[in-house]
């Protein structure tokens, strides 16, 4: 297992991430279900392979995702790194929700039971809040990381602007800072290159990359004469969660089948390659239901692809660009 820097910390941790979004025995949204006696296969695999770094949420199955996750690591659970996030709706309380000071302590203490630890080694806000000044928000984060309840901190589904607001706050207030960016970033979506990658690199956070495979897309499973399995993500949605040319991923996925032979490696795992060919992304959250999901994804790890290879998919997959990139770029070198 490779291990790296997340963000300009000195914590390390596996350049794959194990998401247990998908751990529910109840159901939720997309996610499916699994049971679990699967779902501590899949966890006791993955610590074999030496993952260190699983990522969870508190509005995942409403708290469910903590509870197994907690469970299935069992004695092991204060020898990983275990992030989790605070935003969402948790009841129709109007302040179980949000950014807010009084939401993030009480959601901690909830997590942190769920979890069954004195501390959290990641917490992550889980998207930006409208209706909270950022500052109460960081100066509570903040409060987390004094007290010992909270090792780092992060963020997802940010904007760039939002990342660059929130820090240069941190630094001018001496709070503790962000060190990692939880974004959606795939062969299919790479909007994050533009704006948010770069205030990432300049500001030290490292990006966690979920939905490596645009969920489930990039797996392989799909083709243009079966584009939705019947036990696929995309067909248990009631419309597509993440947004993307599909023409275009039907010719991509087209073009990884020829370099997945080249390589004797399986469709996902070109994929994921491409990712962990990105010197800015320190780990990848991979989300599976079964155990042979995780050894599929896990065999990514033993080989990189060529820098040719690299150079060849950013070529095919490159996005257009917005203003104001093209227009700097013009004159980036005057």
């Amino acid at each position: 297992m490779e291990y790296r820097r997340l963000g300009n910390s000195g914590l390390r941790v596996s350049v794959l991430c194990l998401g247990a979004m998908t751990f529910t025995e109840k159901g939720w949204r997309s996610a499916g279900q699994m049971s679990f006696s699967e779902i501590q296969k899949v966890v006791d695999y993955a610590l074999d392979k030496g993952v260190n770094f699983f990522d969870t949420a508190d509005i995942y199955a409403f708290g469910e995702s903590e509870e197994l996750l907690g469970k299935a690591l069992g004695k092991k659970k204060n020898d990983v790194i275990i992030a989790t996030k605070v935003r969402g709706v948790m009841s129709e309380d109007p302040n179980d929700r949000g950014l807010s000071r009084y939401h993030i302590f009480k959601s901690i203490d909830d997590s942190l039971k769920r979890l069954k630890r004195d501390y959290i080694d990641l917490y992550q806000v889980h998207w930006w809040d409208n209706h909270t000044p950022i500052e109460e928000t960081l100066d509570a984060l903040n409060d987390l990381v004094r007290e010992g309840k909270v090792r780092y901190i992060g963020i997802s589904d940010f904007a760039g602007w939002q990342i660059a607001k929130s820090v240069t706050l941190q630094e001018a207030k001496n709070w503790a800072k962000f060190i990692s960016a939880q974004m959606y970033y795939s062969l299919l979506g790479r909007d994050i290159e533009f704006e948010v990658v770069p205030a990432c690199e300049d500001l030290g956070l490292g990006i966690l990359p979920w939905s490596p495979l645009a969920g489930g897309f990039l797996s392989g499973k799909y083709s243009r004469e079966a584009p939705y399995p019947q036990d696929s993500r995309y067909a248990r949605m009631e419309r597509p969660f993440l947004r993307f040319d599909f023409e275009k991923g039907y010719f991509v996925l087209d073009e990884l089948k020829k370099l997945a032979e080249k390589y004797n490696a399986t469709i996902a795992q070109v994929a994921l390659n491409w990712l962990k060919a990105k010197p800015f992304v320190s780990s990848i959250i991979i989300g599976v239901r079964n155990l042979k999901q995780l050894e599929d994804n896990l065999g990514c790890i033993d080989w990189d692809l060529s820098k040719e290879d690299v150079e060849y998919l950013d070529e095919i997959t490159a996005p257009e660009k917005p203003y104001p990139q093209w227009f700097l770029d013009m004159f980036a070198d005057l």
